[in-house]
């Protein structure tokens, strides 16, 4: 969670070099923020989330809850352009979402570092019993996760570290760590994650891809 601007730059720079930009925020020029202002791109979005945490997170005083409000709305909007409805506090450093489209993450579903999250996914909540119900509970994710295309995850379960959670699959049980996922909950290997993502949060990288990359 960010409660300091120590966070708060650890955060965004983690956030960027999951995207690509090497250097973090001295990556960008005032050409791409002019561009990212004018049109929805995901990296800009981020930048955005991670301020509205920050100020709604420092909220004791009234100039912190009113800035906290204020990036929540400005938040709301431009997640309006990209297709995107996440909730404040969900993902830990190193957040990845590569393409504007429909992604929903339940506000209660907590991921650790190094998420990269693709297109048409959804993390939901199982509400059957009722919406205050012990059951309605979202998806718990550990650190190097990678959602493809039009997933589906949903209910009270815990997706281990470095999974892999292939396009269109259907996951409400709970996954070991090192899994790949397809179909409705099948685990075909234990491969994961590892090779599938950048990692802006580089102290929680596998020691496989480390090596990899050496």
């Amino acid at each position: 969670m960010i409660k300091t601007k120590m966070d708060l730059k650890y955060y965004i720079n983690a956030d960027l070099k999951a995207h690509g930009f090497k250097r973090g925020i001295h990556s960008l020029s005032f050409a791409k923020c002019l561009k990212a202002y004018l049109i929805p791109t995901p990296w800009y979005y981020q930048i955005l989330l991670r301020k509205a945490e920050y100020h709604w997170n420092t909220s004791n005083r009234f100039k912190q809850r009113f800035l906290g409000n204020l990036y929540k709305l400005r938040l709301y909007r431009y997640g309006a352009k990209c297709g995107y409805s996440i909730g404040l506090n969900s993902f830990g450093p190193g957040l990845c979402l590569p393409h504007i489209g429909t992604i929903v993450v339940n506000q209660a579903a907590k991921f650790g570092s190094n998420i990269r999250i693709q297109v048409g996914v959804n993390i939901g909540a199982f509400s059957r019993a009722g919406e205050n119900s012990a059951e309605n509970a979202a998806p718990i994710f550990g650190d190097n996760i990678y959602i493809g295309p039009g997933a589906k995850i949903f209910g009270k379960i815990t997706i281990g570290d470095h999974v892999a959670i292939g396009a269109n699959a259907v996951v409400c049980k709970n996954i070991p760590a090192y899994s790949t996922v397809v179909g409705a909950n099948q685990i075909i290997n234990q491969k994961g994650s590892v090779g599938l993502l950048l990692y802006g949060d580089e102290e929680k990288q596998p020691k496989q891809d480390i090596s990899s990359n050496s």
